[in-house]
């Protein structure tokens, strides 16, 4: 084994979260994971391309992924677009929690920051994503950054956003039925290292 790849086929449907910080390998990861988990893959993209090199960044992970797979587009209301998805899937990749989030936190606009409304919103957006979850038999795994380990944001939009995401991350780890982190490519199972007693 290579150590990125998933050793074997999962059979029970899984709610998966996959953490790292920028060009951790999360992406990647995950696809060779829902890859694994079944055939019927639906990859829900979240990002929107804002600016030249967002719309780079949306075709480089376009081209990685297999072609047979289907995309649905939503930078918020993901659970309604996916209630509008009449195909059977095995597995949904929502790439990812952390432009979902920021989708969410700049729709009140930059100037009308209330960080209370935007927490409700982002926790409004992710009950609505377990919801769909428990109601399917699609294993579901979310791709989300590790924001919280860097230098703290000197303005006041980008501490919201890393608190923001933080505690939406613990949210979707205390419901994950596996908690990955991506470092250099490489997989640590947050939850096995935890039992180890450290």
């Amino acid at each position: 084994m290579d150590g990125k790849r998933p050793a074997k086929k999962v059979t029970n449907k899984r709610l998966i979260l996959v953490l790292g910080g920028a060009r951790s390998g999360k992406s990647d990861y995950a696809q060779q994971l829902a890859a694994q988990l079944g055939e019927r893959v639906l990859y829900v993209a979240t990002a929107t391309a804002g600016d030249g090199e967002m719309a780079q960044r949306i075709t480089a992970h376009r081209a990685r992924r297999p072609a047979h797979w289907q995309t649905l587009e939503a930078a918020t209301d993901v659970a309604t677009a996916l209630s509008k998805i009449v195909d059977k899937v095995d597995v949904v990749l929502l790439d990812c929690l952390t432009m979902l989030a920021s989708n969410v936190l700049l729709n009140g606009g930059e100037d009308s920051l209330d960080e209370a409304r935007v927490e409700e919103q982002l926790n409004a957006e992710i009950d609505a994503l377990l919801s769909w979850y428990e109601q399917h038999q699609a294993s579901l795994i979310i791709i989300s950054n590790e924001v919280g380990m860097g230098l703290v944001p000197p303005y006041p939009l980008g501490r919201a956003y890393r608190d923001l995401l933080g505690r939406a991350n613990q949210r979707l780890a205390a419901r994950a039925d596996v908690v990955l982190f991506l470092v250099a490519g490489l997989p640590i199972d947050l939850q096995t290292w935890r039992s180890t007693g450290f």
